[in-house]
């Protein structure tokens, strides 16, 4: 790269990129890793199934598992099928058989990988469950959801069972400036503060969120990554919030219009981040509890199809009027 030439030219989707090939570049998840490792250390794998939110790591793990079992051919003996977008019976019973069928040397079984698997039918999770069955001699199923509840307990019963959590902080930020060094990105401090708040716990939405970021200038800071990922900072939400338990209202009301017209923060993100943040807001445990109580009324309905800024203006509503 030139010295002239931006640091944000982007020809590969960072995600990608630095996406972990090993088991053991996985971060975030030491028990879950030692335990896969195992596995792969005895080329013994079971069916599996990996349940927990977005951006923790389970593709990333799945892929793992087949590199180092299957080396630089792994791709030839891993399917991956996203079951939200072929969600029906037919997938079952066509692409996965087809693929179990598929006479193969070198390797003792092969592994499809079925994402978001918890999209699936009823009828098509029973036609898993005979598949699995049918092929168990020479194919290992790994499914990925975030509900395990919505996956049969028939499927659950047959797979060791893997339950991610959301990652922690330095984990995010160790993976955040690793990207950063090798890029060449300069990140400030509180950049780098504000790029693990907007995770989440979602290593995906960090690195997309730096890279996104990186683009629009030649320093990312905290104002760059909270412009650029449409989220509020922490201290308007506890302000907005201050206001209505304070009693006042219209000043409230006033902070949210700002959030919802002027930085064009969608409501339900809006709930997210309250819901976040209510045990940073300093709050006695009953106005939290309070508050609590109010994000959960005003979640369900937005997401039953309400009107956000009529459900968050009433949430703000309803803390003043408790005061």
């Amino acid at each position: 790269m030139s010295d002239g030439e931006p640091s944000g030219g982007r020809e590969q989707i960072w995600l990608e990129k630095y996406r972990p090939e090993s088991l053991a570049d996985v971060l975030g998840q030491d028990s879950i890793v030692e335990r896969l490792q195992s596995y792969v250390d005895r080329n013994d794998l079971s069916h599996l199934m990996f349940a927990g939110p977005a951006g923790t790591g389970k593709t990333t793990s799945a892929i793992a598992i087949a590199r180092e079992l299957y080396g630089q051919e792994w791709q030839e003996h891993f399917l991956e099928l996203n079951a939200s977008d072929e969600r029906g019976i037919d997938v079952i019973r066509d692409r996965v058989k087809s693929f179990a069928r598929t006479s193969f040397g070198g390797v003792e079984y092969r592994i499809i990988f079925l994402d978001e698997a918890d999209a699936l039918t009823s009828d098509a999770q029973a036609a898993l469950r005979r598949t699995m069955e049918q092929f168990s001699n020479n194919v290992r199923f790994i499914l990925s959801c975030n509900y395990s509840s919505q996956i049969i307990d028939p499927i659950q019963s047959r797979c060791a069972v893997f339950r991610f959590s959301p990652l922690p902080e330095d984990a995010i930020e160790t993976q955040v400036r690793t990207i950063a060094d090798a890029e060449g990105i300069e990140v400030t401090d509180d950049g780098i503060e504000a790029l693990v708040y907007v995770a989440g716990g979602d290593m995906r939405a960090g690195i997309n969120g730096l890279q996104a970021a990186s683009v629009a200038g030649a320093v990312v800071d905290d104002e760059a990554v909270f412009e650029i990922t449409s989220t509020a900072r922490p201290e308007e939400i506890k302000e907005m919030v201050t206001l209505a338990l304070d009693g006042d209202f219209t000043a409230a009301r006033s902070r949210l219009d700002v959030l919802l017209t002027e930085e064009g923060i969608a409501g339900g993100d809006v709930i997210d981040q309250l819901h976040r943040s209510v045990w940073e807001f300093d709050l006695g445990d009953e106005a939290a509890v309070r508050l609590l109580d109010r994000i959960g009324e005003a979640d369900y309905r937005i997401t039953e199809g309400a009107n956000e800024r009529i459900q968050l203006e009433a949430l703000l509503a309803s803390l003043a009027l408790d005061n």
